[in-house]
Parts: C-alpha cells; structure tokens; sequence
C-alpha cells in the first residue's frame, strides 16, 4: 500500500485542530486516521492528537489482522479504549472540558479495508464498481435529510451544518459504525475531514483521484482549491491505494 497524508490550517482559523497519519506495524499493514477536533480554545487539537497518539500506540505493537472480523472487534474496543482517554482527559480541567473529535479510520491490509468512524470525517472507496462514500454522516443535517425534511441541496447551506450527534470523548461511553471492504490493486481510498468535503463536491472529488497525477500532487491541488474557496476550515486528507510503494506524509 501507499499513502500520503497531508494538513493544512486553512484561510482563517488560528490553530489547526485536525491531525492524522498513515502509520505502519511490524506485519506490513497500515493504519490510516484523521480526527477533527472540537472544543474551547486549543482543547479541539487536544482532542484529535490525543486520539491520533493513542491509535497510533497501539497501532504499532497491534498483532497481524487476517480476516475481518477479527479486525473490527479489534478496532471497535482500540477506539472505545481512546474514546475513554480523552473523556477522561477532558474532566481534568476546566480547558477541555466537552473536547472531543470527530474519528475515521481505515485498517489496510493487502485484501480488504476495515473502516470505524464516528462524526462527519469521510471516507470515500474509489474502486471498478465506481466512487462511492463508504462512510455516513452523525450530523443532525445528514438526519434531516435521511427522514425527509430537507434536501441535500438545504444541507449544503443549513445553519446548522456543523452539528454533530457523535463524537469521540464527548461521552464516557461511544457508538461508531463499522465496515469491511474487498479491495484490489488499481482501488484507492479518500480519507478527509469535511474541511475538504464542505468545498469539493463528490464528482470533482473523483476528477481528482483519477487524474493521473500522483498522490501527493493530487492532495496538494485538493488543499489548494478547499483554501481559494474560503478555507474557513482546517483541511485534511489521506489518499491510499494498493501498491508496494511507500508510505508518505505531507506537511
């Protein structure tokens, strides 16, 4: 596999409140991650780099992943157990008290994908059957538009677009849905905060990733059009595909 992470500020926040990675074990797989924070001020990346440190940790001493099920039972009770560290982090002082953050995750082993995520971090699967968003919204606004009572040409603009009914660390205990996909040489993944998503639609997404250029080109331009559209927003986002060149990280 190969992957590129890459963060940015943005036009107009003062600190960035996402963090990430693509992190390798000693078996060859990989763990790619992104968490947007939230919370007082500099509780927010509090927050995402606590999760991010953590998931990393026990990443990097995790045992080799054979099947998918035993995978997301291990990645359900590693998210669970940093969910707990960063609740429990968040009641030591008035600062972070109801930090928490937003989680998508993607295990990468040389047959399939096992994706968690909780809040409104995407993951999207570029593959033969086409581009599709693996992951589902915890937003209010993604709610109203599951039931009815708005379109998602309203979400695109509600008030309360940044919403969220899940989040890590907010609440002792977390739900988070979970997801295991075949993959293929060829077949690419798009891991983002919705820094990214909120200014580049899913058929421009795919223009991008289809490209030609290579990853770390492809999430350069990606940045470069969420910032000249406002950049109200931090930006984050991994590309990975199934390849036997390695791992990168971007600034």
């Amino acid at each position: 596999m190969r992957g590129f992470f890459i963060t940015d500020r943005g036009q107009i926040r003062s600190h960035n409140e996402d963090a990430g990675g693509v992190f390798s074990n000693s078996h060859g797989q990989h763990l790619a991650v992104i968490a947007d924070g939230m919370g007082g001020h500099k509780a927010g990346d509090v927050a995402s780099q606590l999760a991010i440190s953590n998931l990393r940790s026990w990443w990097e001493s995790a045992s080799v992943f054979d099947s998918p099920q035993q995978t997301e039972e291990a990645v359900k009770q590693a998210i669970k157990d940093v969910n707990l560290r960063v609740y429990e982090e968040s009641r030591q002082s008035e600062e972070l008290s109801g930090m928490g953050t937003t989680i998508v995750a993607a295990v990468c082993t040389d047959d399939f994908v096992t994706i968690a995520h909780i809040g409104d971090s995407r993951c999207y699967m570029l593959n033969e059957e086409g581009f599709k968003q693996v992951t589902e919204d915890h937003s209010l606004v993604n709610e109203l538009v599951r039931s009815g009572q708005i379109t998602e040409q309203d979400a695109e603009h509600h008030p309360r677009k940044n919403v969220l009914l899940r989040a890590l660390g907010t609440d002792q205990e977390v739900e988070m849905d979970l997801v295991s996909i075949t993959w293929e040489a060829g077949d690419r993944l798009l891991l983002c905060s919705d820094g990214l998503s909120n200014k580049i639609d899913k058929q421009e997404l795919l223009q991008y990733l289809t490209s030609g250029e290579e990853i770390e080109h492809i999430a350069a331009q990606l940045v470069t059009v969420a910032n000249e559209r406002g950049g109200e927003d931090n930006i984050s986002l991994i590309i990975a595909d199934l390849a036997d060149t390695p791992v990168r990280e971007g600034a």
